[in-house]
């Protein structure tokens, strides 16, 4: 298989266009990918040095969806069907995995992070894990008519969130806070909101927050006018209004900055709940002694069982969640642009890159 592929050879270089050679192996499949969308993660690689585990030069890329083109021994049954991709796709057999553990598998694969990913025509991956798509064709399946290659975001955007929701043991009446509505957040926010929770939405960009405000939440707060005293106040009393205690508050943190992160951990009240979902590399000064004041918990989230993904991909198709408002699409040609553009911030939508074959 004639493999086509953004490469980066050296960090915050512009990224070229390269060829391969690829086929399926045992187990994996090859495929063809129909949209790529571009996280905060990739930006991390190639501006920040954040290392990948797999050096470079390397394809980053890992929120893919597309249809499976060719199939090695004992994944035959994958071809031809359309899925998402993981983007951390666990062994399934390490203690880890056996344990329930597949989030820190040691020997998970992470597309553009272990092997390349999906800023290309087509990648190949181990077929376990993938989560197959229904016909988007059938209404009484798809009645919104959403497209494959938005369902990309599926693979980080929204599962990230949806795993940190679940392992948060968010019920329906309780309060979420999130702390960052754009990417993450705002799929985020959609999924507490469809799980019953009330939902908070904080974010410094009023565009992020209106779009929060559209899709779920109840409340939304520009924090950069006040210090976290008011802050704390104002979220304390809209749970009061709500009747919700305190230990029935999970907070997330999705902006991926220091300072918000430390504005989540400060919002942590007796019994609380805080989930720490964004990524910085910069280094955050915390009174860890709170969570043994307040009896709280913190709690790291690494991606996203495969096993969730049909149940979000169903949120999805079902309308729960909604795509169109939080994703745009460019061709993969215009890459290094995108990523450009991404990393002077101001985007309020996820970009999904559209290969040249899928257009």
């Amino acid at each position: 298989m004639q493999v086509s592929s953004w490469v980066v050879r050296a960090p915050a270089s512009p990224m070229s266009r390269e060829s391969r050679e690829e086929s399926a192996g045992a187990g994996e499949v090859i495929v063809q990918v129909a949209g790529c969308g571009v996280c905060h993660t990739d930006l991390g690689f190639f501006y920040d040095g954040v290392p990948t585990r797999h050096p470079f030069p390397l394809t980053l890329g890992h929120e893919i969806s597309g249809i499976v083109v060719e199939a090695g021994p004992a994944a035959e049954g994958w071809l031809g069907k359309a899925a998402v991709v993981p983007a951390v796709l666990p062994c399934g057999a390490c203690a880890a995995c056996r344990a329930g553990r597949g989030q820190v598998c040691p020997k998970q694969i992470f597309p553009g992070n272990d092997v390349h990913g999906g800023f290309a025509t087509h990648v190949r991956l181990p077929a376990r894990g993938l989560c197959a798509v229904p016909d988007l064709a059938d209404p009484a399946l798809n009645p919104g008519g959403v497209e494959l290659a938005d369902l990309s975001v599926v693979a980080d955007a929204i599962s990230t969130p949806y795993q940190a929701i679940v392992r948060s043991g968010l019920d329906a009446g309780d309060l979420a806070v999130f702390v960052g509505a754009g990417g993450v957040g705002g799929f985020g926010i959609q999924v507490a909101a469809a799980m019953g929770a009330a939902v908070v939405a904080i974010d410094v960009s009023t565009a992020r927050l209106g779009q929060a405000a559209a899709h779920g939440a109840a409340l939304t707060i520009e924090p950069s006018a006040m210090d976290v005293k008011e802050l704390r106040k104002q979220v304390k009393a809209f749970a009061e209004s709500r009747g919700i205690p305190t230990w029935r508050t999970k907070i997330f943190e999705a902006s991926g900055t220091p300072k918000g992160q430390a504005t989540a951990f400060a919002l942590l009240g007796h019994g609380g709940y805080l989930s720490v979902v964004g990524y910085t590399p910069q280094a955050v000064e915390l009174r860890l002694s709170n969570l043994m004041a307040f009896d709280a918990t913190a709690q790291g989230n690494w991606g996203c069982l495969p096993e969730h993904y049909p149940a979000i991909v169903d949120l999805v198709l079902g309308g729960k969640v909604a795509l169109g408002p939080f994703v745009e699409r460019r061709p993969l040609a215009s890459i290094n642009d995108v990523f450009a553009e991404l990393h002077g911030g101001g985007v309020t939508r996820r970009f999904v890159l559209i290969p040249e074959s899928a257009s």
